[in-house]
């Protein structure tokens, strides 16, 4: 077995090792404790990555990489570690099937790799093509279009109003949505370069959240007190006889579009500059952005191609990227219908994903690919763990367990989909290539989903060789709720490690 990592120091395991998957011995756990105990051999805690290089945290210290606030994302130098230990030659190719702020691309063409990436959100492809094109912005032309916002003012009587879709209702102050139609209006007819407006349009998109009422947080947007449609609701249940909403959340005065926009593109525009003033002045490799699904796109890529693959998908934890990102969606001119196609096209994560098993059958069967649905729907349901899983929320959903049984129908979902995408990944993968997942145990109703070894079992399965999978010290924390209910287990956030 290669050892990526032969440095690395193993910390103690007792607490990261699960002895009970189902609480109360509810339900059979013997699939579950068998990939626990083939996997753990190859298990090493691990203090090389912590919670801030797995997310987003470590890359708002980065320049370039924080162009972009997509706090699903993870650090640079977590894909600049992985880089480097899976020993890749220039010109490579470094695949990541779940692009988000595009961290994989740019820290594989930053050091010699090719890059391709797949997103369904638009805002992954503002943001590539924005970070991409660093050594072609022409500096004059973006300090001229920044004294031009220091100078812009919404006309007396201008009545235009950004997009809103119900979830961004009034999400605004009244001036502040004049002042966003008004601006994007502006510059669509300036005549400043194609480079200068996509920059320009990413610094809007990161702006919003701080001109904005809302507040990311988890899978919601929280609202301020001063939104009028929470005003509004909370005078509706006083006059019924409820009490009003406790709404905690007061952003403190919220700066202008004005104000925002210019201290944003301030602040990329001294990042280009530091940047074009290094010798380089254009990228050896290139980056390859395809907008849609990796599940229906993948399958159009060439056998063994891929040098290596970076990714976390999203987790199997009822997010919803449809709603935490509503007012960016909103902003670039997404429909309610929009939305919730976007939602349903996202791999299964949340209550409201119906299953893509027929749309899955029928794209294999017109590109004339039929066996290949078989051969990984046979593994599916060969597959003692997932099915173990399915059951269990079953028994559970029939006892009055879970809240929503949409849960049952996104893990399934879930699993069904991921493993389609390894199959994929493995036919694309040259031999040799190493594979990288970041990703979170989940815990159902006292039903514990071990999602690192469950994922490397279906990978198994398809044909890679599990080499390592790297969990970190930091657990990720159970719910309040199942913690009373159910008691405390260990919910690991791992990065497995496959080769072809």
């Amino acid at each position: 077995m290669q050892d990526l990592f032969p440095d690395l120091e193993v910390v103690d395991t007792k607490g990261w090792h699960v002895a009970d998957f189902s609480a109360d011995n509810c339900n059979p756990q013997s699939a579950r404790t068998a990939i626990e105990e083939k996997y753990w051999p190859i298990t090493e805690i691990t203090d090389r990555f912590n919670r801030q290089s797995v997310s987003y945290q470590l890359s708002k210290k980065d320049c370039l990489h924080r162009w972009l606030k997509y706090k699903e994302g993870f650090s640079a130098s977590l894909v600049k570690m992985l880089l480097d230990d899976f020993g890749l030659k220039k010109g490579d190719i470094v695949a990541d099937p779940f692009m988000g702020s595009g961290t994989t691309a740019l820290v594989s063409i930053l050091n010699g790799y090719n890059s391709i990436g797949f997103d369904i959100l638009p805002m992954s492809q503002i943001a590539i093509k924005a970070k991409t094109l660093i050594y072609e912005y022409d500096l004059t032309e973006l300090q001229r279009m920044l004294d031009e916002i220091a100078l812009l003012d919404v006309p007396q009587g201008y009545s235009k109003k950004t997009p809103e879709i119900s979830i961004t209702k009034d999400g605004y102050p009244a001036m502040t949505a004049h002042e966003l139609a008004y601006y994007k209006e502006h510059f669509s007819k300036s005549a400043y370069s194609d480079e200068a407006r996509t920059l320009l349009e990413l610094c809007t998109l990161n702006s919003l959240e701080r001109i904005s009422y809302s507040a990311k947080d988890g899978q919601y947007l929280r609202w301020d007190w001063r939104c009028p449609k929470i005003i509004e609701a909370s005078k509706a249940r006083e006059e019924t006889g409820r009490k009003p909403f406790v709404v905690k959340l007061d952003k403190g005065e919220l700066p202008s579009l004005k104000q925002a926009l210019s201290e944003e593109l301030s602040f990329v525009i001294k990042d280009i500059k530091e940047l074009q003033q290094n010798e380089k002045k254009s990228f050896d490799a290139k980056c390859n952005f395809i907008e849609g699904s990796a599940l229906f796109e993948l399958p159009k890529i060439e056998d063994d191609t891929i040098s290596a693959v970076i990714s976390s998908p999203p987790y199997c934890n009822r997010y919803d990227y449809t709603r935490t990102y509503a007012m960016e969606l909103a902003y670039l001119g997404i429909t309610e219908n929009g939305i919730r196609q976007l939602r349903q096209n996202l791999l299964s994560c949340t209550v409201e994903n119906k299953p893509k098993t027929e749309q899955l059958k029928a794209f294999y069967s017109h590109i004339g690919r039929e066996d290949a649905y078989n051969r990984t729907m046979e593994v599916i349901r060969n597959n003692s763990a997932l099915q173990e899983i399915n059951q269990a929320l079953r028994q559970r959903n029939a006892s009055g367990e879970i809240n929503n049984k949409g849960v049952l129908k996104m893990v399934e979902g879930y699993f069904t989909e991921l493993t389609f995408l390894f199959a994929e990944l493995y036919r694309v993968c040259k031999p040799g290539a190493h594979v990288a997942f970041v990703n979170d145990n989940v815990r159902y109703a006292g039903e514990v989903i071990p999602v690192d070894y469950l994922t490397t079992n279906l990978a198994e399965q398809l044909g890679f060789k599990p080499i390592k999978i790297y969990t970190l010290r930091q657990q990720k924390g159970n719910s309040s709720q199942q913690m009373k209910k159910y008691g405390r287990v260990a919910l690991r956030k791992s990065i497995t490690i496959w080769q072809k």
